[in-house]
C-alpha cells in the first residue's frame, strides 16, 4: 500500500509556487518540500486542512492510494 501526495500537481494547476504556499500556509518551505517529495510518514489535519483551504481543494485532490502491484 502507497499513498501518493500529489502537492506538485495542485500547486501546478494553480500556478502556484512552494514559497507561496508556504507563506499563505504558514508551514516552513522545507516540511512543504518533503510533502511534495513523498518523504513524509504523517500529515497533520491542520496542516491538510490549511493546504487545502489556500488551494482550494478536497483532501482526495491532494492524496492518492496506490495498491502494491505484487499484492493479489
Amino acid at each position: 500500500m502507497t499513498i501518493v501526495i500529489n502537492l506538485d500537481v495542485m500547486l501546478a494547476k494553480r500556478k502556484m509556487r512552494l514559497n507561496e504556499l508556504s507563506e499563505a500556509v504558514g508551514i516552513s518551505i522545507q516540511n512543504l518540500s518533503i510533502l511534495k517529495t513523498g518523504r513524509a510518514k504523517a500529515i497533520r489535519f491542520s496542516t491538510l486542512n490549511a493546504i487545502c483551504q489556500v488551494l482550494e481543494c478536497q483532501p482526495g485532490d491532494l492524496l492518492e492510494y496506490q495498491p502494491d502491484q505484487d499484492a493479489p
